[in-house]
C-alpha cells in the first residue's frame, strides 16, 4: 500500500469538484501536494486555504492537460518541487452535451484531448520518476460512463471507457514487472460538481430546453458529495483497490451492466426518470 501521511501528490483538474477536495483531504492527512488546472484564481484559493489549515507543502501550476508539452513542464516542476512525489491523480475533466449526430469531430477531439490523452500524457510524464519511488500510486479518474454508455454520451462515454481500457492493461504490466508503482481507476457515480452545468453543447443541438432537463435531472440524481468521493479515493490507494466505485448508484450500476449487459439501459432509462420526478416533489 501507499501510506498518505509523508506522500507527495499531484493532482490535476484540482482546482474545483473531486480534484479540489481531494486535494484538502490529503493535505488534511499530511500529503505536500503539486496542484494543477487552467484556473490559476481558483488554484491559488485553494492553495491559500490549505495554508491556512497546516505546514504541507504545495506547488500551484497553471496547465491544460489537453497540451501534452504542459504535461511535460507540470511533471518536471512538481517532481523538482517534491522530490519524492509518489501519487499521481488524473482527474482533470470536461462534459460534452449532445447526441453524436449533435457534436462535430473538433468538439469530439476536443474532450478526448482532455478526458483520455491527459490521463496517457500524465502517466507517461510522471511513471519513470515514480517507478524509481519505493511505493507509488497512479489514479486516473474514468466514471461509471466507463462502465455503462447512456444515450447522449458517446463521446464521454469513448473517453471514459478508453481511460478504463488503457489503465487496466496498464496495471496488468506494472503486475508482471514487479513495479513499485500501483495503479486504481475510479468510477464516480453522480458527484455533485458542476461538470454537467459547464458542459459544452454539441454545435448541431439547438434545443436548450433538453440541455436545462439533462442539469436538472443531474442534480437530482447526484447525490454523493466530492469530500465523500474524495475520502473514498483515499481508501482505495490505501488499500490498493484496482477499481474503485464511488457512490451507490455507481456500485448499483455496475451490477445491472453485468446481469444485463445488452440490455441495461431500459432499466436504467425509469429509474432516472423516476428519482427525477421524486426531487421535484
Amino acid at each position: 500500500m501507499t501510506a498518505i501521511r509523508g506522500a507527495a501528490a499531484a493532482v490535476t483538474g484540482a482546482a474545483s469538484g473531486i480534484g479540489r477536495a481531494l486535494a484538502l483531504e490529503l493535505s488534511a492527512r499530511g500529503c505536500d501536494l503539486a496542484l494543477a488546472d487552467r484556473d490559476e484564481a481558483g488554484l491559488q484559493t485553494l492553495a491559500a486555504e490549505i495554508a491556512k489549515a497546516g505546514l504541507q507543502k504545495v506547488s500551484v501550476h497553471r496547465v491544460d492537460v489537453s497540451e501534452p508539452g504542459q504535461i511535460e513542464e507540470f511533471a518536471q516542476a512538481a517532481t523538482s518541487a517534491h522530490p519524492g512525489l509518489n501519487i499521481v491523480v488524473n482527474n482533470a475533466g470536461v462534459a460534452l452535451f449532445g447526441q453524436f449526430n449533435e457534436i462535430d469531430h473538433s468538439q469530439m477531439d476536443w474532450l478526448m484531448n482532455i478526458n483520455f490523452w491527459g490521463v496517457v500524457h500524465a502517466t507517461r510524464a510522471f511513471l519513470p520518476h515514480l517507478a524509481r519511488q519505493r511505493e507509488a500510486h497512479i489514479v486516473n479518474l474514468s466514471s461509471i460512463f466507463g462502465i455503462i454508455a447512456p444515450p447522449g454520451q458517446t463521446a464521454y462515454a469513448a473517453a471514459k471507457f478508453a481511460v478504463r481500457g488503457f489503465s487496466e492493461s496498464l496495471r496488468h504490466e506494472l503486475q508482471m514487472a514487479k513495479s513499485p508503482v500501483k495503479l486504481s481507476v475510479v468510477h464516480p457515480g453522480g458527484v455533485a460538481t458542476n461538470i454537467v452545468r459547464n458542459s459544452r453543447t454539441g454545435v448541431g443541438m439547438t434545443d436548450n430546453a433538453r440541455r436545462a432537463q439533462s442539469i436538472e435531472r443531474f442534480d437530482a440524481v447526484a447525490k454523493t458529495t466530492p469530500a465523500a468521493a474524495a475520502q473514498r479515493i483515499i481508501k482505495g490507494i490505501e488499500n490498493n483497490q484496482p477499481r474503485i466505485l464511488i457512490g451507490n448508484d455507481a456500485r448499483f450500476m455496475d451490477l445491472l451492466q453485468r446481469f444485463r449487459p445488452g440490455t441495461y439501459w431500459a432499466v436504467l432509462a425509469r429509474r432516472i426518470e423516476k428519482m427525477a420526478n421524486a426531487g421535484k416533489t
